[in-house]
């Protein structure tokens, strides 16, 4: 197992490199994209057509590479009251493995259903009102999103599992 986690950790060091910048990045231009439309319509009283377009399909990526940052730092949001309600390290264990795998499965649902998604897009060809962005640019990053969110939901599980037998194994 600790060559399958080994490899794990190498590819959440790549995501890690390739994902943090593109969601600063993300943020930094949807916060001057919205300034910019602001300042031209208030001050200048020129709207700038399409900006809207590109901060939505920016905002949707920023949004899904975002929540895989938090599935990677396992800071989303959860509501682990088992530590509440136990002091067993074993069943604290063991419900945070259920959860987790629960999430996996939920995931897993997820992709097929954004892969289903970005297909229909591709094979539709729609685009956008304005700029004419492909649709299927913003119907990406929910399948690229799903996909590393289960990656990052095997990784706890794996994780999770080997918590649990060593927990067992101490006792």
């Amino acid at each position: 197992m600790s060559v399958l986690m080994s490899f794990i950790s190498i590819l959440d060091r790549i995501i890690n490199f390739l994902v943090r910048p593109f969601v600063i990045f993300a943020s930094l231009a949807i916060a001057v994209m919205v300034s910019w439309g602001v300042f031209s319509r208030a001050v200048l009283e020129k709207p700038v057509f399409g900006v809207e377009e590109l901060i939505l399909l920016s905002a949707v990526w920023l949004y899904m590479l975002g929540a895989t940052l938090a599935s990677r730092e396992r800071s989303h949001l959860s509501a682990d009251f088992v530590a509440v309600l136990s002091k067993n390290q074993k069943v604290i264990i063991g419900f945070r493995l259920l959860a987790t795998v629960i999430s996996l499965v939920m995931a897993v649902f997820f992709v097929t259903w954004a892969h289903s998604l970005l297909s229909w897009g591709l094979a539709k060809g729609q685009s956008t009102t304005v700029l004419h962005i492909p649709l299927y640019y913003s119907q990406g990053s929910l399948f690229v999103g799903s996909l590393l969110l289960v990656f990052y939901l095997i990784r706890d599980t794996l994780q999770d599992f080997s918590d649990l037998l060593r927990e067992f194994h101490n006792h």
